[in-house]
């Protein structure tokens, strides 16, 4: 399953990227978001419960950054499993970034996401049902956030 999207955000390039890496920051944004840790400066933990009618999963995910180049593109992988043993899935994501006007950046994302188990045979059509309505929340609230912290 692909997941990808861009938006725009009102803030110098360099705020953007630091305040995408803040493991703080994609926690409180991510729709069904319940934990996120940082384990060290390069690999989160977390835990995101996903409702979709009548169907309830919770995922716990380890995800590491394996390509940083500042202040304009980040590689992300991770993996996880569904409690109760529904199966698991792993997550490769691209972050973008590109300064389009003096204090705008689009941010540029594709997640690849495969998943197996029952997770796979119910979750995943169940899942492209709902991932672009989880993407506009994710971004609606990357941008309110990133909008308060530089005051409008």
């Amino acid at each position: 399953m692909l997941i990808e999207g861009k938006f725009t955000m009102k803030a110098p390039i360099k705020e953007v990227w630091n305040f995408l890496l803040e493991p703080g920051t994609l926690a409180s944004c991510i729709p069904g978001a319940e934990k996120m840790e940082a384990v060290d400066d390069k690999t989160w933990e977390g835990v995101v419960k996903q409702k979709v009618g009548p169907i309830s999963v919770k995922l716990n995910f380890t995800q590491s950054l394996t390509e940083v180049d500042p202040p304009k593109h980040i590689k992300a992988v991770g993996r996880g499993a569904a409690v109760g043993g529904a199966g698991t899935f792993t997550q490769e994501t691209i972050v973008d970034l590109k300064e389009i006007a003096k204090g705008e950046v689009e941010v540029a994302y594709s997640s690849k996401v495969s998943m197996v188990g029952r997770l796979a045979t119910f979750g995943e059509r169940i899942m492209r049902a709902k991932v672009n309505k989880v993407g506009e929340e994710f971004t609606n609230n990357l941008q309110e956030k990133m909008k308060s912290r530089v005051g409008g």
